[in-house]
């Protein structure tokens, strides 16, 4: 396959750089077309006839349109050359799936949208955070990273010695929760998720996928 793939979102989106990780592991040249679903009026009209949902990110890659990211991960994984991003063993593979499961389900909107945007993004717009969300938040972030802690394998990454889709998938999530004052004092409690934080850090991938703004 020669044809360069075009993915489709916004770089500050969560999704969209699980996308970008996954295809600069794969060392995978591609094409970022910019569409911002928060923009007024919502993307462009032309965009839902690759994502219905108008959601990001969209991918296309020699004649297949897909969107999910779970889905474009997969495929840019087992589609290019490259280093494997999954497991072989099932019972490996099952581990990554359910910790993919657990950071869409569970940790996305907690680390994110309850703790990040509501301690670092609305006070830097001069907005008010929303006290009773974050508290919320707090025993369900100290939750999922409890449960993210008990299925992490001994190793650098969240499956041992293999870097994974589900190092990819955490990473995006946790690089805007640990901007939060409380992210740093939580994630000491895990040593192990600390580890891998700061070893996730320095891969080339996830520093060239640093959003623009």
């Amino acid at each position: 396959m020669n044809h360069r793939p075009t993915l489709y979102g916004a770089d500050y989106s969560v999704y969209v750089r699980i996308a970008r990780l996954a295809l600069a592991e794969k060392h995978v040249e591609y094409d970022l077309v910019p569409v911002d679903i928060f923009a007024a009026g919502g993307p462009p009209d032309w965009y839902r006839a690759l994502h219905p949902f108008a959601k990001i990110p969209a991918f296309e890659h020699d004649g297949l349109t897909l969107f999910e990211t779970t889905a474009i991960a997969r495929y840019v994984d087992e589609a290019f050359d490259g280093p494997a991003l999954q497991p072989l063993l099932p019972r490996e593979r099952a581990v990554m799936n359910q910790i993919v499961g657990l950071l869409d389900a569970y940790a996305y909107r907690t680390l994110v949208w309850d703790i990040y945007v509501e301690t670092v993004s609305k006070p830097r717009e001069g907005r008010t955070q929303d006290e009773a969300v974050v508290s919320a938040a707090l025993p369900h972030a100290e939750t999922c990273l409890t449960a993210l802690a008990a299925l992490k394998s001994p190793g650098p990454w969240l499956l041992g010695a293999q870097l994974t889709l589900a190092d990819l998938h955490a990473a995006p999530i946790f690089a805007y929760f640990m901007q939060a004052g409380i992210a740093a004092p939580m994630l000491a409690g895990h040593p192990a998720l600390l580890d891998w934080w700061q070893a996730i850090q320095t891969r080339e991938s996830f520093t060239a996928s640093k959003p623009t703004s």
